[in-house]
């Protein structure tokens, strides 16, 4: 590989790895967390396996910032979360919640690695994408063990190749919608899990927020969550296929705030980032066009409930500003 010494940051590097510690450093405060609360020794491992890796991902960074010259973000510290704070999830959201940040890690590396040129942040992303596997594997098969794993739909395997002849496959008409295929209830089954574990942190969330304006978002958030898993489970029922489960019983009665209002914010955020995304790759895989509609439709919806976050965000001081390319018409002028 070329040599990196005299070689720019390109603009999706910069991008990558400034959003990259923000998030990491807030994994480490909440995984700082469920590793002083976890019980079961097995779990613990797990959580002390992601906790090691949001460590290193930061200091990784750090190291690169400093060496471009390039001020270090602030992200999260120890002063975003109470120590000794009582657990606000069970050990079993532990692992569901973990299952699911790895899955976003392997959507965000596997996004970003394409457009990675320099030689030394083109090894620091392969080795997150290797990292996350690693992390998803093994929160996998203890999800499994345990018999917590709650797995996709089964249907029935094609007995022979078959083309499609009509046009009506694409949408329903007068109300008779064909079956839905492998790709559509994978779609739904993975954004009732989202919105499922979305609920479970607003409540719990709400419960500790210590602004009466977050409590209020947190609490439309779960709102949100509950309609639009209403919703998607309404097509898997439909077609007689199970819903996956719930995790409300997984949070715990405490009220004692583990993490600063700053933090479960920007969580939030986070969220709304990863479910648009999720719904914008469900549109293009959902060939029937009524179940297409109801993604571009309840994805306006977070999109608008992500901007009302980002204004409380801003009003507080909490929002932390991107890279931004230079303001040419701004220069001009001086």
């Amino acid at each position: 590989m070329a040599n990196h010494e005299n070689i720019q940051l390109t603009s999706a590097e910069l991008a990558a790895l400034h959003q990259n510690y923000l998030g990491d450093s807030m994994s480490i405060c909440i995984f700082g967390h469920f590793l002083e609360t976890a019980e079961d020794p097995e779990i613990r491992t797990v959580v002390e396996h992601a906790l090691d890796i949001s460590i290193q991902h930061v200091e990784d960074i750090k190291q690169i910032f400093i060496k471009e010259n390039i001020p270090v973000p602030i992200g999260f510290t120890p002063q975003d979360v109470k120590k000794h704070a009582p657990r606000l999830f069970s050990d079993a959201f532990y692992l569901s919640y973990i299952k699911h940040m790895s899955r976003g890690g392997l959507a965000i590396y596997g996004f970003i690695q394409p457009h990675v040129f320099r030689s030394d942040i083109l090894s620091f992303y392969t080795k997150c994408l290797h990292s996350a596997i690693e992390l998803n594997n093994e929160v996998t098969d203890l999800l499994q063990k345990k018999g917590l794993a709650v797995r996709p739909a089964y249907i029935p395997y094609p007995d022979k190749n078959e083309f499609i002849h009509k046009q009506s496959f694409l949408s329903d008409f007068m109300g008779d919608n064909r079956p839905l295929t492998a790709m559509e209830i994978t779609h739904l089954y993975a954004n009732i899990q989202t919105n499922k574990l979305g609920e479970a942190l607003a409540i719990g969330f709400s419960q500790v927020a210590q602004s009466n304006k977050v409590k209020k978002y947190l609490l439309r958030g779960k709102e949100i969550s509950e309609k639009h898993i209403k919703i998607f489970s309404g097509y898997l029922r439909d077609e007689n296929l199970p819903v996956p489960m719930t995790w409300d019983h997984e949070v715990s009665k405490s009220q004692e705030p583990p993490f600063s209002d700053k933090l479960l914010m920007f969580h939030f955020g986070l969220m709304n980032f990863s479910g648009s995304g999720n719904y914008g790759m469900s549109v293009a895989a959902s060939q029937r066009k009524d179940i297409a509609g109801v993604y571009a439709r309840l994805n306006a919806e977070i999109l608008l409930y992500a901007e009302d976050g980002a204004n409380i965000m801003i009003e507080e001081g909490w929002l932390e500003q991107p890279p931004l390319a230079a303001d040419r018409n701004d220069l001009s002028k001086k």
